[in-house]
């Protein structure tokens, strides 16, 4: 992948900073601090790991963000 401009990284920076302010996104940012901080303190290892809200468990963040092999596109 090309790296941006620093125009186009200034105007991404922006963008993205836009999008993780909206209700939406505090709202899981919330929740998934407090899914972390659970399993922190019942000594469960979640480095590297993101959780998955259909597995309903700590996952690599491979396996999250690839959805298993399948990609992200075609979930609903």
């Amino acid at each position: 992948m090309a790296k941006l401009s620093t125009e186009a990284a200034k105007r991404k920076a922006i963008r993205d900073k836009i999008a993780a302010m909206t209700p939406e996104r505090k709202r899981k940012k919330a929740q998934n601090q407090r899914i972390r901080r659970a399993a922190k303190k019942r000594g469960i290892d979640i480095a590297g790991k993101d959780y998955d809200h259909k597995r309903k468990r700590f996952v690599s963040i491979k396996t999250n963000r690839g959805n298993g092999g399948k990609g992200t596109k075609k979930e609903k």
